[in-house]
């Protein structure tokens, strides 16, 4: 985990499942052959409602058809991210688009231990409902030590949640390699 992170942010709405962070119909490539899970990049948050972009309806994708990655590097979040099934595909999609934290005001809690245990994207919570008052395109900084976001767009400042005892997950890259350093696994 680094210690900032910067670039733009995607804004999404409430209650997003884990079949609008990657729909079933798009679980049919390999996680381990490169060439095939990059399509997971390229289909993360392709089954968002109209209008959950906090744009103008179909006015932004997060990864543009003929890309593999996403120019966003932030999900913001309402409530409730990640509800629905337990698919660890779901944060796996969003790390292999590019994406690196998601900040939501509350996760669905299989989605936030598949986010940790697997290292696929920092899941950070907000203190105040961020998705009115970011919006997608926005340059953001997070200090990941201090839990200060930055809006560099509008200069405005949060402070998140702190990670607590999952931050050394994190660091060390997924819970498997934290058990082995931390001696609780050969």
């Amino acid at each position: 985990m680094k210690d900032f992170i910067q670039g733009k942010a995607y804004v999404v709405g409430d209650s997003i499942d884990t079949d609008q962070i990657i729909p079933a119909v798009h679980l049919v490539y390999s996680l381990t052959v490169p060439e095939e899970r990059q399509f997971y990049g390229r289909y993360a948050l392709c089954g968002l409602p109209e209008g959950q972009q906090g744009l103008p309806v179909g006015n932004v994708p997060f990864t543009q058809p003929d890309q593999f990655k996403s120019d966003f590097t932030f999900i913001i979040a309402g409530s409730n991210f990640g509800c629905g099934s337990s698919r660890e595909h779901a944060p796996f999609a969003l790390q292999e688009a590019g994406a690196e934290v998601v900040i939501a005001e509350s996760y669905a809690r299989i989605f936030y231990r598949n986010a940790v245990d697997g290292g696929f994207v920092i899941p950070f919570e907000s203190r105040v409902r961020l998705i009115e008052q970011i919006k997608t395109g926005d340059e953001l900084e997070l200090d990941t030590t201090t839990g200060v976001l930055t809006n560099k767009t509008s200069g405005e400042t949060f402070l998140l949640n702190p990670l607590g005892d999952v931050a050394e997950i994190l660091k060390c890259g997924n819970v498997f390699e934290y058990a082995r350093r931390a001696g609780l696994m050969a």
